[in-house]
């Protein structure tokens, strides 16, 4: 069932499904968007599809048109599920009602979602540790957060940042303006992709991630002082720095995805 502008009033009066602010709930109501959100998935035959977030199904119908693929489409609305499960009752599409944070996502080779504002970055750090079987994210998200997580260098830089160009390829794909949706957000989406290309997940523990975090709590001190505080001892702190070769008065900001591993690494006696 294709979702627009001609009737997506006529499927909330029939239903009562308005959309809840605590969900974070807009309906994207532009077919081109949604058909090409699906497109950038570049779905195979057989891949195990995983859908967050699907609301009224304005992406879900374009998953669901031209492939048989096993797909879930999970949902933390009961109404919208509930929904759904009437639009959409053919066996290879399961209809989850869940919180998508407590949900097993390890096996899904492909994920698309519009993620909800208010936990985006929680969410996407969620995806990149735990599904562990994933090609593929396709994703949209307020345009301000997509600008943190594609940098490598200066204030918008940050571990979430670090941990996609550890695992993958970010890219920036195309803007929806918040006319694309209902009700219209107070700012414009990005749609975004990554390409799980890079380490084995396995190798980068969340104590990593951890780790990281600790020392960008103070972005305005040096490297030496962060990792100092981090692992409570200045002297070795400094002597991995040295090891490393990284200036001790660099900033958090100016080390590289790639270095933070190998101080990872070093900090942990990981070979």
């Amino acid at each position: 069932m294709k979702i627009n502008r001609n009737n997506v009033f006529d499927v909330i009066n029939k239903t009562g499904l308005t959309p809840e602010k605590d969900y974070g709930q807009n309906y994207l109501l532009d077919e081109s968007i949604c058909e090409r959100i699906v497109s950038l998935a570049n779905i195979q035959n057989g891949e195990s599809i995983l859908e967050i977030g699907p609301g009224l199904g304005s992406l879900t119908h374009f998953i669901c048109e031209s492939k048989n693929n096993p797909t879930t489409l999970v949902d933390i609305d009961h109404r919208m599920t509930d929904f759904l499960k009437n639009v959409y009752p053919q066996e290879n599409v399961k209809i989850v009602c869940q919180d998508i944070r407590k949900f097993d996502v390890s096996k899904y080779e492909i994920v698309i979602g519009n993620l909800p504002y208010n936990i985006t970055t929680e969410l996407v750090e969620y995806l990149l540790f735990n599904a562990a079987r994933a090609k593929r994210f396709v994703l949209m998200c307020q345009t301000e957060a997509v600008d943190r997580f594609v940098e490598t260098s200066g204030k918008d830089y940050g571990p979430t940042s670090i941990l996609i160009h550890l695992l993958g390829t970010i890219k920036k794909q195309f803007v929806v303006r918040p006319g694309s949706f209902y009700p219209a957000p107070k700012c414009s989406s990005t749609v975004f992709t990554i390409e799980m290309d890079k380490i084995e997940k396995s190798d980068l523990k969340k104590s990593a991630c951890g780790l990281i975090r600790k020392i960008f709590l103070n972005r305005r001190k040096t490297i030496q002082n962060n990792l100092s505080r981090a692992i409570g001892d200045k002297e070795r702190a400094s002597n991995i720095l040295d090891e490393l070769n990284i200036p001790l008065n660099k900033r958090p900001e100016e080390i590289s995805p790639e270095t933070y591993i190998l101080i990872y690494k070093k900090v942990y006696g990981i070979d």
